[in-house]
């Protein structure tokens, strides 16, 4: 069942994120954690964590999953990728979205990280946007999953949902970034990823939210949202 709101144009107290974060991380527990944190908690290569956040962009996470092990099967560091041919590239990784254009930018990215980088992934922002293909989503989250220093990955589902909340007034993802660096707590930097994209999957979802089965309702200004469930 769909209900209409009309919510008043208010927001968050500061403070308050420690409280809608705490919460959020409870409810996603019993989701699968993403693949490429999945990596990341296995202690994976660097170049396999940037490969799968390439991989999994506009890809459901187990097609992420399932292409990124068979590409792994084959080659699995920069100078053996940087000379595969690119159909086997695209065999690999198929059926991934736009797998054609990511054939191009994984062999292309795995060339300037030899040339450029002596076969070591880049361990900062600015290294990692000299790559083909990446961009400031990917590059946040290699820095902080891989190497685990500061840096907040703001995707659309992590736009949305500080926006709803009112915890930033922000129209694109960069300059949620942006205010999310003025603003969240750095304990909250780079699990911040990690909590809400679940969330934004299973929850607070773009259209009709799951707001009734929602442990931060009665919390949350729920601004923007026309309908929820």
């Amino acid at each position: 069942m769909y209900f209409l709101l009309a919510q008043p144009m208010k927001h968050m107290k500061g403070d308050d994120i420690h409280v809608f974060l705490r919460l959020v991380k409870k409810a996603i527990k019993e989701w699968p954690v993403p693949f490429v944190s999945y990596l990341a908690e296995q202690g994976s290569d660097p170049f396999k964590i940037l490969i799968a956040c390439i991989l999994s962009l506009r890809t459901r996470d187990q097609t992420t999953a399932d292409a990124s092990k068979r590409l792994f099967a084959i080659s699995s560091d920069p100078y053996s990728m940087s000379e595969m041919d690119l159909k086997k590239i695209e065999k690999a990784i198929f059926p991934v979205g736009f797998f054609r254009i990511k054939s191009k930018q994984i062999r292309a990215m795995s060339q300037k990280i030899c040339k450029d980088f002596n076969g070591k992934t880049p361990d900062f922002i600015e290294g990692l946007l000299s790559l083909p293909g990446v961009g400031r989503k990917t590059a946040n989250l290699v820095v902080t999953l891989a190497y685990e220093k500061p840096g907040i990955c703001v995707d659309t589902h992590v736009h949305r949902i500080c926006n709803r909340w009112g915890y930033v007034f922000t129209k694109v993802a960069d300059l949620t970034e942006q205010a999310l660096r003025e603003k969240l707590p750095r304990r909250w930097w780079i699990p911040l990823n990690g909590l809400l994209v679940p969330f934004g999957q299973n929850v607070c979802t773009p259209l009709s939210p799951w707001c009734g089965a929602c442990g931060l309702s009665e919390l949350c200004p729920k601004i923007g949202v026309l309908s929820r469930r």
